[in-house]
């Protein structure tokens, strides 16, 4: 049994053995329900086990090996065991995407059980799936969806998180609570809960960790980390509460970044949340969260919760935008928002590769490093970015050894020690730190830090800083001086200075620094004020006294010590001491006080005299008035006029104080003439110093003096309106303002002149500027209104109003309708509300004036006019135009009169119609009646209905349908001369036909027979078919509808019965045909004789309807008989009894059917034989009647023809279509005619191909075969009557023959195939098809088509073969389906899209063989504009980065350059096929221009056009062609060019005299446009002439020589100049004339100033310091003084005060004992190597001083170079002779085993022997 079913071990049986699966397979069974595990063979075959032998079941059951399901046996025990065959391949994996299973088997080997499993699993395909793919467990629902459940069919959806069988496949009907389970097990690797990785394998639910293995139990971290630590990520979390108002009410509650997870968010309160969102793009987005739900917002699922006091927010990520929770006041009471998430750590440390390795060979070192990484921008970020994260650690540097392979003639040392002490690695070294950046406060302090590497001659260099690496680089910036600085400490106020009234109160201010202790270095300009006013409540009652109430002693004493004393400061100020005694002891005295300018020196703690003038401020008054009291011990009461004299008397005490004055103020203006005013002071005139003005006499003030200054015209300036108001409001709009470059000549004339812009030096300012960038509120904005709906007479016009923001960068962004909170503009008005011109309104025709002959017809005609407000009013006609006799009247004409002596009856028209019933039972083309009858007929066939009338002209004849007047139309044709042609019959055409000629009117009832042969029911409205959608056509089901039985002589229900017959006239003998169409018992014999008689008919009917093939015995003719004939039938049938009717209608039925039969067969012998067969007649009565039904042929024969004339009418060719005997294989000779199948036998030796043609006039006849002209031959002959005859014919002939008839009128043309031995032939056409305008084409298969989209495509297939072929089409080698409509062979596809390319391929099948023709379906798409113009621009770009460019358009594109430059013009096209693109310049080809240089680049997209000139310059267009169509786009290049124009006169350079000049002003021009000058800087300029202006005398004015010379080069002197009044004539001579001339129209200028008002400074110096600075050589240093600047009184200044004198040196070089030392060497150690060229030798080199011999810090010997410390030793040969070592590290080498490699064992050679 193993060697039976060894080859078959793979296949699996399987059936349900009460409800427990088994699962059999040669080595083993798994048996059990789903509590024993599962096995996971999906791919084998479930067989049913009634279908197996029962000796193989007992077989295969009695054999296996049970597999024990708990065996969980590790791997390496399963392989000791040996029992076990290898495992087989892993299978395919059940899923491609999403995470599936895969498994693999193994057989036992063993004659016994086997320990562990014969199966196991992996998980695969473990990558995401695309989002369009969906949800694995959806879809396996959703393929449930066409199947049936209960008997109706349901949308599925899926069912998760089953906590009971989570492996089944639950699934609810969509819009239901209906819940199935549609399988018991889903397929594997379905996920067993949405929020898990685990994955259902044969339907029991597996672990899988995040590392996706099967049974792993590790997890995701709070990060998202698989196996992570949570480092990645920080928890972050808080509460929030509302400070909401109503004029505050959002707020942003949070921000939580990309990236963040596990987010939950709870709010309390009545407040709502929301969210703002914006992408890494930029992209921003809002969401309400108005209901619960789960929601979608930007890609990341938001599970929300709504109650009616809290709402809770879930969000489980990982974010994929920036998410900014907000809250929305809704109500007074406070809200809280606690929130809790894990956010990434954006900015993460990332170890980089190795950096190169240090040396190419013979061993170097190569680091690692870290970088710091920016998750969200993906790209490299500063350091500083990790280290704000305490979670970074950043990994430390890896070190490696690299590139070990020996040098070329190494030793090989290098490979052993690469690094030793004498060639230390690389390092990090710092210069010393800064200066603090502040002395207190917190400072930085910084240094530079480099990597370093010393060489082996000691010599240090910089090198790239990965080399030092792996050590932290040392800190290059540090704080300093991080101790506060000193600040104002304010210490309380005293009480009040009096008891009652107003006094003062004081404080005492120190400066503390941070140890709290008194010092200096605080700002004077923050210092709090010391002395403030005081109000004490108490009311004052001493009245009559003058002077303030006394305050109490203690108080005053202490007031007059704190206002009047001042502390010593390191600032200087002034310092007043205490006043003295009053100089009398009544009355009114004086007090006097010195006051010194001092300064608190910090360093000494003393006090220095100062200059007065170092002290800033007002110096405090050093006299003052005082007053002792009463004389005379009594207070006298003096009234204010007695105190005036009292204190006016006291001259002495006047006359101390009086009124000087002391210099000018400064210019009011710096040019152009201001004013200096005298400065006024109040002097006491003993000290000479300024005291308080209130000790000068108001009275005795000097009057206020002024003098003219800075008198020299000012230079060219701009001058600078105010700005506008802002143009917009918001969003961002525009201010400007005027300015202009101005010169102002005079001050006091106000003299000012208007230069041109180039002549202000500074740049001028900018004239425009944006305002009020901010985003606009929402606001409706309204488009242009659309034309009015009516010219005249009121109507209304509509414009579009739409809510837009206008944003701050000036766009618009269109917002619902909702944003806008102001009322809606109007979108529609009224319009046109003007009267309309009066027109004429005409009634209908009346009546024809006589009732037969000529009469006339007649109509009334009112003037009306429509108002304004759009009512209709009659008016008088004289406001109406003329009316021409031609609209009002017009001919008629009815049937002709009679003739006198003779009945009017007879001259009456008369309709000649015939009273007929019709039946079609088969396809024919074309059918003939005359009204009066009915017709049953089948869909499809055309019919032509004649109304023959006598006494009538045939032009007048009218038709009508059910009731409606018939134009013509494309359907239904009504020719002039009584007939009306339908072309193919539809449902819609079923209905009476009425024609009238006058008053004789005639019917014709036309009913459709369905394929299913019942009649088919009329469409409710003769437009119902019309209106049906385009393209879409009735399925029979929709269109054929059974005719229900109308006439209750048919009807079984007795209701219907005892109703009569039916009202309607037309549907009388609709039941009667009916019966007659069902009838299916047609006589034996005679269906016998029917069946061998019209066999070759039924070969030959190419026109066969296939509704009508599928009735099982179809009538083989047309039937026509008498309308009476069936009268009589119904009126027997209605008087039979009732009972007796259904007996009796079945016989009346169904000697019908006999009638029929008879009445075809004896027709058809009355017939003549084909060669004497004349046009078969109409459709009208035979003449022999049997049983009153006659048959006909019904062809399709010229109306012309059944009349008789003489003279034919002029007709289009007909090729008749005739029927042929059936061909015999074994015949010689075939005759047959067109429309037949002709198929060669080996004996066939000769064919005759009939063609006869009826048409007038006389048709030429013509042979084609396949789309080819016959070439006639001694073989191939056309014979007199135009037969085709070939002649021996062989496989060459094979093909579809076509006779084509063809006169001036038109053609027609038949085709025959000639097939090998009835192999099927197709009808092919080797064309190529291209529409780009038709909406449908037709082809014949073998064609190739190239279409435009959305046409519809017919593509015939026309097969014949013997038996018929059958076609089948393909497409793409994929046969179609159904949804294609194939009819007859021929495909339509309809509305071809891009979906529809491809080749189609018709195959044709019978007995003898097959054929497949194919058709090549191609799509073009015309030339056109793309949308996305990124790629040409990005092309444009590439091509020419500097170069300006421009894209043509279909309307148009400008581009302006300089002359000489170079453009890139663009062609931005797309098309199917590639279009091809040709450039014109001017309408010519851009090759045949003359002088156009020119590239055409990125195949023709682009043209480049080089040295632009004015023949160059123009219209540049490109012309896109392809199959599809054209495309023409322009764009037009135009050359600037720069010129200088001569614009009109400068302002006159003086206003009087004979020195002014009008200089013609030059302006830059570019097209008429004024442009910067520098645009015309190599344009030769025209030559221009100044004119004489303003030649006159001046005004008198004021003169002034040059100041003389300063009297003292510092420290204030004096300079004069002479001042003279002079009259300046037109001649140029300047006259003196007297000074009054000039005063009366200027001031008289000063004569005497100030100069030299600078201090006299020079510069000091210290002496020099300690000679202790850095060595600069044997025993020499540096050592340092102070150098500063100071005034010639000694008052240090800033040095910028002495820039201009030499500074002395502040360095010199000075003898030093510290710097006697030297460097000092060691002897060479001995040489690493005997010989060879690799030995080196070091020896210890340091820095020692030169007396105590004792080492000292290297930077001390600096000053000359330091000796190397390593150098090459023994460079000689070594000889190989000698066996003896040349290195030391010999045993090394032996230690480490490296003796038996070459490079070792020739250094070691003595060494290595020995070992």
């Amino acid at each position: 049994m193993a060697r039976l079913a060894a080859p078959r071990r793979s296949r699996l049986l399987a059936r349900i053995l009460g409800g427990t699966w088994c699962l059999l397979y040669v080595a083993g069974q798994v048996c059990g329900d789903q509590s024993q595990g599962a096995v996971f063979l999906r791919e084998f075959t479930l067989i049913r086990r009634e279908s197996l032998h029962e000796d193989f079941l007992s077989d295969l059951l009695n054999s296996h090996k049970t597999e024990d399901p708990s065996s969980r046996t590790a791997r390496s025990e399963e392989d000791r065991d040996g029992l076990w065959d290898a495992w087989g391949p892993w299978s395919e994996c059940s899923r491609t995407c999403g995470g599936g299973a895969s498994y693999s088997l193994r057989r036992c080997l063993s004659s016994k059980s086997c320990e562990g499993r014969n199966i196991r699993y992996r998980t695969c395909s473990n990558v995401d799936c695309p989002p369009e793919a969906g949800d694995f467990r959806a879809q396996q629902c959703s393929a449930h969806n066409d199947v049936k459940h209960h008997g109706q069919f349901y949308e599925w959806l899926p069912v998760s998180n089953d906590p009971d069988n989570p492996c089944s496949l639950k699934c609810q009907a969509k819009g239901t609570t209906l819940v199935v389970e549609l399988a018991p097990k889903v397929l594997d690797g379905t996920r067993c809960y949405t929020e898990s990785l685990d994955m259902c394998i044969s339907g029991l639910c597996q672990i899988v960790g995040c590392d996706h293995q099967l049974g792993s139990t590790i997890k995701e971290d709070n990060c998202g980390v698989c196996n992570g630590d949570g480092s990645t990520c920080r928890l972050v979390r808080g509460q929030y509460k509302s400070q909401l108002s109503a004029t505050k009410l959002d707020d942003t509650v949070v921000a939580i970044p990309y990236g963040s997870r596990h987010i939950r968010l709870v709010l309390k309160g009545p407040d709502h949340l929301y969210l703002e969102t914006k992408t890494l793009q930029g992209a921003k987005g809002e969401n309400t969260l108005s209901s619960t739900g789960t929601f979608l917002v930007d890609n990341s699922s938001v599970d929300f919760q709504k109650f009616p006091d809290k709402e809770i927010l879930r969000m489980t990520g990982p974010l994929t935008a920036d998410f900014i929770v907000k809250i929305h006041n809704s109500g007074p009471a406070d809200s809280s928002v606690q929130f809790i998430f894990y956010q990434p750590i954006i900015h993460r440390w990332r170890e980089t590769d190795f950096f190169p390795c240090s040396a190419t060979c013979g061993g170097g070192y190569q680091l690692t490093s870290a970088e710091c990484y920016d998750l969200r921008s993906n790209r490299v970020v500063a350091d500083q970015y990790c280290h704000y994260y305490p979670e970074n650690i950043k990994p430390k540097p890896k070190l490696q050894e690299c590139n070990l392979d020996p040098c070329p003639a190494s030793d090989g040392y290098k490979q052993i020690m690469p690094y030793d002490l004498y060639h230390p690695l690389p390092r990090w070294e710092a210069t010393p730190w800064t200066a603090c950046s502040s002395s207190c406060g917190g400072g930085i302090q910084s240094r530079a830090v480099s990597c370093v590497e010393e060489d082996i001659q000691g010599h240090v260099t910089s090198v790239e800083e990965w080399k030092c690496m792996y050590t932290p680089k040392m800190p290059i910036v540090q704080p300093c001086n991080i101790f506060d600085c000193p600040k104002w400490l304010a210490q309380e106020w005293s009480p009040c200075t009096v008891t009652c009234g107003q006094g003062l109160r004081y404080r005492v201010v120190l400066c503390i620094d941070h140890r709290g202790m008194h010092t200096g270095g605080c700002s004077p300009k923050t210092k709090p004020h010391i002395k403030e006013e005081c109000v004490i409540p108490t009311p004052c009652y001493k009245p009559k006294e003058k002077l303030p109430v006394e305050a109490k002693l203690p108080w005053y004493k202490q007031a007059q010590e704190l206002e009047e004393g001042a502390a010593v400061s390191e600032e200087p100020s002034f310092i007043p001491e205490a006043w003295s005694a009053c100089t009398v002891t009544c009355g009114v005295g004086t007090q006097v006080r010195m006051v010194r300018c001092q300064v608190l020196l910090p360093f000494s703690q003393s006090v220095a005299d100062l200059p007065v003038d170092e002290c800033e401020g007002p110096k405090p008054a050093s006299q003052r008035a005082c007053y002792a009291g009463p004389c005379h011990g009594e207070v006298p009461e003096l009234t204010p006029e007695e105190t005036d004299g009292l204190f006016g008397g006291l001259q002495d005490f006047d006359e101390l104080y009086d009124w000087e004055y002391e210099g000018f103020t400064k210019c009011s203006e710096s040019c152009g003439g201001g004013v200096q005013e005298a400065v006024v002071s109040c002097l006491n005139k003993q000290t000479r110093e300024p005291a308080d003005e209130n000790l000068c006499v108001t009275s005795r003030r000097p009057p206020r003096l002024l003098k003219s200054c800075s008198l020299d015209p000012c230079p060219a300036r701009w001058e600078i309106g105010k700005w506008s108001p802002c143009s917009l409001t918001c969003g961002v709009g525009l201010q400007t303002r005027d300015v202009f470059c101005s010169h102002l000549l005079s001050r006091e004339m106000n003299e000012t002149v208007i230069l041109a812009d180039e002549l202000c030096r500074q740049p001028k300012p900018s004239t425009v500027q944006a305002c009020n960038r901010f985003n606009c509120p929402p606001a409706w904005y309204p488009a242009q209104w659309q034309p009015c709906s009516r010219t005249c007479g009121g109507g209304i016009q509509k414009r579009e109003v739409l809510c837009k923001q206008r944003m701050a960068d000036g766009s618009f962004l269109e917002l619902p309708e909702t944003f806008c909170s102001a009322s809606k503009l109007a979108s529609q008005q009224a319009c046109k509300k003007d009267d309309c011109p009066s027109e004429w309104l005409l009634s209908d025709w009346t009546e024809c004036s006589t009732s037969c002959g000529e009469g006339t017809q007649t109509r009334s005609a009112i003037c009306r006019q429509v108002l304004k407000t759009g009512v209709s009013a009659i008016v008088n006609s004289s406001l109406c135009p003329p009316l021409p006799f031609s609209s009002s009247i017009r001919p008629c004409m009815l049937a002709t009169c009679a003739r006198p002596g003779r009945p009017s009856s007879k001259h009456s028209p008369h309709i000649a119609a015939a009273r007929k019933v019709y039946i079609q039972t088969r396809r024919q083309r074309k059918l003939h009646f005359v009204v009066g009858g009915f017709a049953y007929l089948l869909p499809k066939t055309a019919v032509v209905l004649r109304c023959p009338t006598r006494r009538f002209r045939k032009p007048l004849i009218t038709w009508e349908k059910d009731g409606h007047h018939l134009i013509s139309s494309a359907h239904v044709t009504v020719a002039p001369f009584g007939y009306l042609k339908i072309h193919r019959l539809k449902p819609s055409d079923a209905g009476v036909y009425t024609c009238s000629a006058g008053p004789a009117r005639e019917q014709f009832v036309i009913k459709l027979i369905g394929g299913n042969r019942k009649l088919v029911a009329r469409p409710l409205s003769p437009r119902s078919e019309e209106e049906a959608p385009a393209g879409r056509k009735a399925s029979p089901k929709e269109a054929l509808h059974t005719h229900k039985h109308q006439n209750g002589i048919f009807s079984n229900g007795s209701k219907a019965e005892k109703r009569g017959p039916a009202t309607d006239a037309g549907s009388r003998y609709d039941d009667l045909v009916s019966r007659l169409l069902e009838q299916g018992g047609w006589p034996g014999e005679l269906l016998a004789a029917w069946e061998v008689q019209d066999s070759a008919e039924r070969n030959a009917s190419s026109e066969e309807d296939q509704n009508a093939e599928q009735a099982p015995r179809p009538l083989p003719f047309t039937m026509v008989t008498e309308q009476r004939r069936l009268d009589d039938i119904l009126r027997n049938l209605s008087q039979q009894p009732e009972e007796l009717r259904d007996v009796h209608r079945k016989h009346l039925v169904a000697q019908l059917a006999q009638d029929i039969f008879r009445s075809h067969l004896e027709h058809r012998d009355a017939l003549p034989k084909p060669s004497e067969r004349r046009p078969p007649p109409l459709a009208v009565p035979p003449r022999k009647h049997v049983s009153g039904f006659s048959s006909s042929l019904r062809t399709s024969a010229p109306a012309g023809e059944a009349v008789g004339g003489p003279r034919r009418p002029h007709r289009k060719p007909t090729i008749l279509r005739k029927i042929s005997a059936a061909q015999q294989l074994s015949a010689s000779e075939v005759v047959t005619h067109l429309g037949q199948t002709v198929a060669l036998a080996s004996g066939t030796l000769s064919v005759l191909l009939h063609c006869e043609a009826i048409g007038t006039p006389r048709p030429t006849i013509s042979w084609a075969r396949n789309g080819e002209a016959v070439q006639f031959s001694d073989r191939i002959l056309l014979q007199p009557d135009d037969s085709l005859q070939i002649l021996a014919p062989v496989e060459a002939d094979v093909g579809f023959y076509t006779c084509n008839a063809t006169n001036a009128l038109g053609y027609d043309s038949v085709s025959i195939a000639v097939t090998l031995a009835g192999k099927p032939l197709v009808k092919t056409s080797r064309a190529t098809v291209i529409n780009t305008e038709e909406p449908a084409i037709t082809v014949d298969v073998g064609s190739t088509i190239k279409t435009v989209q959305g046409v519809n495509v017919t593509i015939n297939c026309q097969v014949a073969g013997v038996p018929e072929a059958e076609v089948t089409w393909f497409r793409n080698k994929s046969k179609l389906g159904s949804p294609h409509h194939v009819h007859e062979g021929s495909l339509l596809l309809t509305d071809v899209s891009p979906s529809d390319q491809g080749l189609y391929s018709c195959r044709a099948a019978n007995l003898h063989g097959e054929l497949t023709e194919n058709t090549q379906l191609l799509l073009l798409d015309p030339p056109q504009v793309p949308t996305q113009l990124e790629d040409i621009r990005a092309l444009l770009s590439a091509t020419g980065p500097n170069l300006p460019s421009v894209l043509t358009s279909p309307l148009g594109a400008q581009l302006v350059l300089d002359p000489g430059n170079s453009a890139l013009v663009g062609c931005p096209i797309k098309g199917h096929p590639t279009p091809n693109i040709t450039w014109f310049h001017g309408g010519q080809p851009v090759a045949t221009v003359p002088g156009l240089t020119h590239h055409i680049l990125a195949a023709g997209q682009i043209l480049q056009v080089a040295n632009l000139s004015g023949g160059s310059q123009g219209e540049f267009s490109c012309l896109a062609q392809n199959e599809a169509g054209i495309l023409v786009q322009k764009a037009s290049l135009v050359i600037q060019d720069y010129w200088w124009s001569v614009d009109r006169l400068a302002t006159c350079s003086a206003s009087c005299g004979n020195r002014g000049i009008q200089q013609p002003r030059l302006r830059c021009l570019l097209n008429s446009t004024e442009v910067n000058p520098t645009h015309c800087a190599g344009k030769v300029r025209p030559a221009v002439q100044p004119i004489a202006c303003n030649r006159r005398d001046c005004p008198s004015r004021w003169m002034v020589t040059s100041w003389s010379a300063c009297t003292r080069s510092c420290g204030g002197g004096v300079q004069t100049r002479r001042v003279t009044c002079q009259k300046l004539k037109a001649s140029g001579i300047s006259t003196p004339v007297s000074n009054d001339l000039c005063t009366q129209l200027a001031k008289r200028p000063v004569d005497t100033q100030a100069c030299n008002q600078q201090l006299c400074v020079e510069w000091a110096f210290s002496s020099w310091g300690q000679c202790n600075g850095p060595c600069i050589g044997p025993h020499l240093a540096v050592q340092h003084r102070q150098v500063f600047c100071q005034t010639r009184d000694g008052i240090t200044l800033p040095s910028e005060q002495c820039s201009a004198l030499p500074r002395p040196v502040s360095t010199q070089n000075c003898w030093s004992e510290a710097c006697s030392v030297h460097w000092r060497v060691s002897l060479w150690s001995l040489c690493t190597a005997t010989c060879g060229n690799y030995g080196f030798q070091a020896r210890r080199v340091e820095c020692v001083h030169a007396h105590t011999n004792k080492a000292v810090p290297e930077h001390l010997c600096s000053w000359g170079p330091r000796p190397a410390n390593w150098q090459r030793c023994n460079i000689t040969p070594c000889e190989n002779m000698e066996c003896r070592d040349t290195t030391r590290y010999c045993e090394k080498v032996k230690q480490l085993k490296l003796c038996q490699l070459s490079q070792f064992k020739s250094r070691c050679c003595g060494t290595c022997g020995k070992a």
